[in-house]
């Protein structure tokens, strides 16, 4: 692949967690949260971005998320289970994004708030319009996700170079 060609980042919110007595790390997902999940996964499959690659975080919530979500994917991406997106800040989600190999065309992250929303406000230098305003609104809630676009390297991803395409919660 070029890098000249567009490049797809999606950004996803685990869905909504239960709260047991676990650590924070431990959460798994409630019953709403299996719903949307699943949910989810069908919307991110009819945006017709083929993933090559899913990188999610090492928490339960995301974990489970991910596992219902791309259960509605036709092609299932390799995914690698990443410590370091667990309560990261967007400088360090785009750290762990310019690791991505050149030759991956499209990917997911699956990660936490406030990280992944503020990723995805401070990746975007341009936006479709509709999807700005829906994301302004409705913020990142569980389940949330936002289709992002840039050309270049994945070394050369930072604030700015991206632009929304898309935005989707489990509420639209």
């Amino acid at each position: 692949m070029s890098v000249a060609e567009p490049r797809r980042i999606v950004l996803f919110r685990h869905a909504k967690a239960d709260w047991p007595q676990v650590t924070d790390h431990e959460r798994p997902l409630a019953d709403r949260g299996r719903m949307d999940a699943a949910v989810a996964g069908r919307k991110l499959a009819d945006t017709g971005v083929p993933f090559d690659l899913a990188l999610c975080s090492t928490a339960t919530r995301t974990r489970e998320t991910w596992k219902l979500a791309v259960h509605e994917f036709s092609h299932r991406p390799k995914t690698v289970y990443e410590e370091r997106i667990y309560e990261a800040s967007p400088g360090e989600l785009i750290a762990v994004l310019n690791e991505t190999p050149d030759d991956v065309h499209s990917a997911v992250l699956i990660g936490h708030n406030p990280g992944v929303q503020g990723l995805a406000d401070v990746l975007s230098g341009s936006a479709d319009e509709d999807a700005r305003a829906r994301m302004s609104r409705r913020g990142f809630p569980a389940a949330a996700f936002a289709v992002l676009s840039f050309t270049g390297s994945w070394k050369t991803l930072e604030p700015g170079a991206a632009t929304l395409l898309d935005y989707w919660a489990p509420s639209e």
